[in-house]
């Protein structure tokens, strides 16, 4: 477990995290302080705690919209896997139908062909 200092709102925090995640903790920390940054510009000196409380719903809110755009997006993906494994099905079932339609007709074509050897071409063979 590693610990590391993070500043918010002019304060120093001791951290603890795992092994390998420092940088992305003190890029949260610094996403965190910015938008406390940004409160304060906007708001003044409203108090610390307020402060914070405003910037925590902040990125609550862009949490609550960004999962509501993932919801959407896994629907549509659900949707568009849905319709190709439609449109394979038809694609399938056309092949065959075309594949089936192409066979009868060789059949056809060969017992025209016999038909005509036998009435026509007087024993010579035409095709």
């Amino acid at each position: 477990m590693s610990h590391i200092n993070v500043t918010i709102n002019g304060r120093q925090y001791r951290m603890a995290c795992e092994e390998g995640q420092e940088v992305r903790l003190l890029k949260l920390a610094e996403s965190l302080e910015t938008r406390v940054t940004e409160l304060r510009g906007k708001f003044g000196e409203i108090g610390d705690a307020r402060l914070t409380v405003m910037a925590a719903l902040t990125v609550c809110d862009e949490l609550l919209d960004a999962n509501a755009r993932l919801r959407t997006m896994e629907q549509e993906l659900d949707a568009a896997r849905n319709m190709r494994a439609a449109a394979v099905d038809r694609a399938r079932t056309t092949q065959t139908a075309v594949a089936h339609a192409l066979n009868a007709a060789a059949e056809r074509i060969e017992k025209t062909t016999h038909a005509l050897n036998r009435t026509i071409g007087g024993g010579v063979a035409i095709g």
